[in-house]
């Protein structure tokens, strides 16, 4: 992807996804789970847009697409990955193209401090949140806050700014809450929402590959740990 798809994927795919059912509705849980799952698959943006594409087309021929609208991004999951798979077929039997233009310039400065100063803001205020009821979590997140200051100081380094860097220091830090809210998240709260995955999931078992249904499970189990504990995700890719 070039720079600019590469901090857009998830707007682009979401707006493309609302144009074609006709209604902007807000994406649920489960679409932005996928969408992870995509995007983690390495699954490319033209490729997840043809497959939608794809998928709208077969969805309108059935029965169902004469009664009611396509609502959910989980129909589209075969639809992509095949689109994603001849994507990559077609590449490795094509000449190497010209490496994309560097996704340095995507944002300023200024933005990015803001972006870090505003998530230090909401991860202590979390901490503070917690501190009564997950001791542990409190003392992780509060941790992870001083890390993200940390990387702060990259920003008025002189010379060119790495965002591919950065980006992985913001990676690792995101993938820190993740383990840390999955080890010490209630085992009631961790139930609660097995349930609401395994619910919606539940017409699309079916119609999805095994490996990218556990990929969407977790992506959901993920973000909605993130939303009961109100933290935000750290990775450029939600700079909005």
């Amino acid at each position: 992807m070039d720079g600019w798809n590469y901090f857009n994927y998830f707007t682009e795919i979401e707006e493309y996804f609302w144009k074609k059912r006709g209604a902007h509705l807000l994406v649920s849980p489960l679409d932005w789970a996928i969408m992870e799952a995509w995007h983690k698959a390495g699954v490319p943006l033209e490729a997840a847009l043809k497959g939608i594409d794809r998928a709208f087309e077969s969805y309108q021929r059935s029965r169902r697409g004469a009664a009611k609208p396509l609502k959910n991004l989980a129909y589209c999951t075969d639809a992509v990955l095949e689109a994603a798979e001849e994507q990559q077929e077609a590449a490795a039997g094509s000449a190497p193209k010209t490496a994309p233009a560097t996704a340095s310039e995507a944002f300023s400065r200024d933005e990015l401090k803001s972006y870090f100063a505003r998530n230090v803001v909401h991860l202590n205020r979390a901490a503070e949140e917690s501190f009564e009821r997950q001791l542990k979590i409190a003392g992780g997140v509060t941790e992870i806050a001083e890390s993200l200051k940390s990387c702060g100081q990259f920003l008025d380094a002189p010379g060119a700014l790495d965002l591919e860097d950065l980006e992985r220091r913001l990676t690792i830090l995101d993938e820190r809450i993740q383990a840390l809210l999955t080890c010490h998240a209630p085992g009631e709260l961790m139930l609660k929402i097995r349930r609401e995955v395994d619910g919606q999931l539940a017409m699309y078992r079916r119609k999805m590959r095994a490996e990218q249904l556990a990929m969407v499970e977790k992506q959901y189990v993920q973000k909605r740990l993130l939303e009961e504990f109100g933290i935000p995700r750290l990775s450029l890719f939600y700079l909005s």
